[in-house]
């Protein structure tokens, strides 16, 4: 988990923490074993995740990161609203992207961040 201009990435498995501030899962999937109750999200926003066929090609393969890194940017330059609406909602409140994946640097939250911190007003 690290914070980068306020943006947070980290798994939804983590302690919720006061500085989480609005609380965002990024995953087009529910993640397995966490309970919606417990969870404590502001926001599902599974519209801004990688489609489904790019996350099945990628299939978290590490060797693979730099190129779904492109095309997920593609993805989210198309699908720009959303992650406008994401800001938006955020405000001036931190933002933390959850995730489920198990590598914290070769994901898809990662790479969301960056597209928002360049194209955003975080």
């Amino acid at each position: 988990m690290d914070d980068f201009r306020g943006i947070r990435v980290k798994r939804i498995y983590a302690p919720v923490e006061e500085e989480d501030g609005l609380r965002v899962l990024v995953d087009r999937l529910w993640p397995r074993g966490v309970k919606k109750e417990t969870a404590r999200l502001d926001l599902w926003a599974k519209q801004i995740a990688p489609t489904t066929d790019l996350r099945k090609w990628f299939a978290h393969d590490p060797a693979k990161f730099a190129e779904f890194r492109e095309r997920y940017l593609r993805e989210l330059a198309i699908n720009s609203e959303a992650a406008r609406a994401i800001l938006d909602q955020a405000g001036d409140r931190p933002l933390t992207l959850l995730h489920a994946a198990r590598d914290d640097i070769h994901n898809h939250a990662v790479v969301l961040r960056e597209y928002l911190v360049r194209h955003g007003s975080a």
